[in-house]
C-alpha cells in the first residue's frame, strides 16, 4: 500500500499562521479565534486555560475537532471513546491541538421510530458545530448504520477538511459451530422460530452467541457498505473500513488518521475536492462488487445533492451493473467482514477493480484512490473473487424499476433475492400501514398464497415518518408453515442492508403525498419484471385517475417539533430524503464575532 504524500503542516509563529495547500496558502480558521489580540481571542484562550490547556496549544497549531459519534445509546458506537483517544494521540504527536466533541449518535437498535428519521437532524448539528467552532480539520468518528452518511453530510457542508473513521465491525458471531452474521441470521433465525422449526431456548441460545465483540454489524450491511464506501469515496485511509473494531491494527490507523488530520488541516483537500462525480461513480462500482447495501443509494444520493454532484437514481442500476458481484459476504453470500479484512479488505479490491475505476480521484491521502491500494495482495479468492470467477454475474446488484407503480423509480437488491420472483406476476395484498399487515400476519386464515404480491404503504419519508427499514416484511406464517420463504414484498419503506428477499424498496413517490402506491387495491394483479426494470400495477390508467380522486392525504404525523419540520422539507428517496433546504453546501469561512 503506497504511503501517504505529505502535506506541509502548519507552524507556530503568529496570528497570520498558514497552512500550504494546491494553488497557493490559507490562514487556519482558528487564527479568527485564538490569533485574535484583543477581548475575543482572550475570551478563547483562557476558558480553554481554565480546562488545563496551556498557551502553547493555540499558539498557531492547528486545531483538530474529533467529532466523536459514541454513545451507550448505540452499541454499536460504544467503543469509540478508546478510538477517540488513539485519534487524540495521532493529532499530538502531530503538532496539532485536538478538541474532541460529541454529536447526536444514531443507534439502530433503539431509536424509534427509525433512525432515518434523524440522520438529517445529526447531519445539520455536525456542520454546525464544525462551522461555528475554531476548526482546521475534523476526524469524524462513526460506524452504526447512519452516523457514517449524518457525518460525511455535515463534513460536505461545512466545507472544512475532514476525515472519516470508523468503528469496525464485530468479530463473527458464532453459534453451534458455524459462523453467524448480524442481521442476515437475525432474520433467518426469527422466521424459523415463527414457523415452529427452532425452540425458543434455540433461538434464546443463538442471541447470546450472535454480538461477540465491540463494533458494527459483521455482515455487509449498512454500516460495513458506508464504511467502505467511505473509503472508496477517499474520505478514509486505505484499509480502515474493515478491520475488525476489536484488531489492535485498529488503533494503529487511528492514530495515523488524527496525524493525517493535522497535515489536512488549512488545506485545499476539503469533502468538496475529494468526493466528485468521479469518486461517487467509484463508489457506486465498488457498492457493486461488495454486494451493497441499498441504504447506499438514499445516502449517496443524499450526499451528492450536498456538495451539488449531479448523481441520479439510474447511475446506481447503470454504473453498477458494470460489475459483478466479487465480494462472498452476507448477506449475498457466505463470509463475514472479518474474512473479508483479512483476505485484503477494500484495498485489495479495489486494486483488482483499477482498471475498471477512475485513476485521479484524489483522496485524503493525498494520493489517487488507485495508488493508494496499488499492489494489494488478495490472500483469500473464496472471500475476494477474481472479475472471471465471480459471486454473481454482472447485472445482478441493486436494480431500479420504474412503472405507473413507481414513477420516480424503487429498488432491489437482485443479489439477494430469490431469482424466480425477479420475473412474476400475482394479486396484490394490500395494507395501509405496518401495524394493520403485522396485525394478521399470523393468521391462518388470512387469503394469501405464494403467488401474492404483499404491499404496505405509508412507509416512506413523510408516512411512517422517516422511512423505516421495514420493508423485508415478515411472511404470512401461514406460507413459512407451508414451506415458502421468499415472496415479492413491496413498500416505500426501506430495508436493513443485512436482509435478504424479494423485497421492492423506494418507492417514488411514497403513498403519503398520494404517488401511485396509495391508489392500489387488494385484488389488482402486479407485475414485477426487474431484468426489464418495470413495476405496474395491471390497471386501466381511467381507473387509476378515478381513485386518484377520491384520495386523501394522511393525518401529519405531528404538529410539532423535529418531525413536523421534517415531514414538511423532506424530499423523496429517489432524491436521498434529505431536506430541501439542506441541499447544496456552504462556505467554512468563520462566523461574526461573539462578543
Amino acid at each position: 500500500m503506497a504511503a501517504l504524500d505529505p502535506l506541509p503542516t502548519a507552524t507556530a509563529d503568529s496570528a497570520t499562521t498558514t497552512t500550504a495547500k494546491a494553488g497557493g496558502a490559507a490562514p487556519l480558521r482558528s487564527r479568527a479565534w485564538f490569533g485574535d489580540g484583543g477581548k475575543n481571542g482572550f475570551i478563547s484562550r483562557h476558558h480553554l486555560r481554565a480546562m488545563g490547556r496551556g498557551g502553547h496549544n493555540f499558539d498557531g497549531r492547528p486545531v483538530i475537532g474529533i467529532c466523536n459519534t459514541y454513545s451507550e445509546l448505540t452499541p454499536c458506537n460504544g467503543h469509540l471513546q478508546i478510538l477517540a483517544d488513539a485519534v487524540r494521540r495521532g493529532v499530538l504527536q502531530s503538532g496539532g491541538f485536538p478538541l474532541e466533541f460529541p454529536a447526536m449518535s444514531l443507534g439502530e437498535p433503539f431509536l424509534r421510530p427509525t433512525s432515518m428519521l434523524y440522520r438529517n437532524l445529526a447531519a445539520m448539528e455536525i456542520e454546525e458545530q464544525i462551522r461555528a467552532n475554531p476548526l482546521d480539520a475534523v476526524v469524524l468518528l462513526t460506524g452504526c448504520d447512519k452516523t457514517t452518511p449524518a457525518a460525511l453530510m455535515g463534513a460536505a457542508s461545512a466545507g472544512v477538511p475532514a476525515i472519516v473513521f470508523t468503528g469496525g465491525p464485530m468479530l463473527n458471531g458464532r453459534f453451534r459451530g458455524r459462523n453467524v452474521g448480524s442481521g442476515t441470521d437475525i432474520w433467518r433465525m426469527t422466521e424459523e422460530l415463527r414457523a415452529g422449526t427452532i425452540t425458543q431456548e434455540e433461538f434464546t441460545e443463538f442471541e447470546s452467541s450472535l454480538n461477540r465483540s465491540a463494533g458494527h454489524c459483521m455482515t455487509m450491511g449498512t454500516a460495513s457498505t458506508m464504511a467502505c464506501l467511505a473509503e472508496a469515496l477517499g474520505m478514509m485511509l486505505p484499509g480502515a473500513s474493515g478491520l475488525p473494531a476489536v484488531d489492535a491494527r485498529r488503533g494503529t490507523l487511528a492514530e495515523a488518521t488524527g496525524a493525517r488530520a493535522v497535515e489536512l488541516a488549512g488545506s485545499a483537500l476539503t469533502p468538496g475536492r475529494i468526493m466528485t462525480r468521479e469518486a461517487f461513480e467509484n463508489a457506486i462500482r465498488v457498492n457493486a462488487a461488495i454486494g451493497g447495501s441499498t441504504n447506499a443509494v438514499v445516502h449517496l444520493l443524499a450526499l451528492a445533492g450536498r456538495l451539488g454532484v449531479p448523481l441520479a437514481l439510474d447511475d446506481f442500476d447503470r454504473l453498477g451493473a458494470e460489475l459483478p458481484l466479487l465480494v462472498d459476504l452476507m448477506p449475498s453470500g457466505r463470509f463475514l467482514m472479518e474474512e473479508f479484512a483479512y483476505a485484503g479488505g477494500l484495498p485489495a479490491l479495489i486494486n483488482d477493480l483499477r482498471d475498471r475505476l477512475h485513476q485521479d480521484t484524489v483522496t485524503v491521502t493525498g494520493r489517487s484512490l488507485v495508488d493508494n491500494c496499488a499492489g494489494a495482495e488478495v490472500y483469500d479468492r473464496e472471500v475476494i473473487r477474481p472479475l472471471d470467477h465471480p459471486v454473481q454475474p454482472a447485472g445482478t446488484g441493486t436494480a431500479v424499476v420504474r412503472g405507473n407503480l413507481a414513477p420516480d423509480g424503487a429498488v432491489v437488491k437482485q443479489s439477494a433475492a430469490d431469482p424466480a420472483l425477479l420475473r412474476h406476476t400475482g394479486p396484490a395484498l394490500v395494507f395501509d400501514s405496518l401495524e394493520e399487515y403485522l396485525a394478521v400476519a399470523e393468521d391462518d386464515d388470512l387469503d394469501v398464497t405464494a403467488d401474492t404480491v404483499l404491499v404496505v404503504r405509508n412507509t416512506g419519508p413523510r408516512g411512517y415518518p422517516g422511512m423505516p427499514e421495514v420493508g423485508n416484511l415478515p411472511l404470512p406464517k401461514k406460507l413459512l408453515d407451508a414451506g415458502v420463504r421468499d415472496m415479492v414484498r413491496i413498500s416505500d419503506a426501506r430495508m436493513s442492508g443485512t436482509a435478504f428477499g424479494t423485497c421492492v424498496l423506494h418507492v417514488a413517490p411514497e403513498a403519503a403525498v398520494g404517488g401511485p402506491l396509495a391508489l392500489i387495491r387488494t385484488g389488482d394483479r402486479v407485475r414485477l419484471d426487474v431484468p426489464g426494470r418495470r413495476l405496474d400495477v395491471l390497471v386501466e390508467d381511467a381507473e387509476l385517475d378515478e381513485r386518484r380522486a377520491e384520495w386523501q392525504p394522511p393525518k401529519p404525523p405531528a404538529d410539532r417539533g423535529w418531525t413536523y419540520l421534517y415531514t414538511r422539507h423532506v424530499t423523496q428517496a429517489d432524491s436521498g430524503a434529505d431536506l430541501d433546504f439542506l441541499v447544496g453546501s456552504t462556505d467554512s469561512a468563520p462566523p461574526r464575532q461573539a462578543f
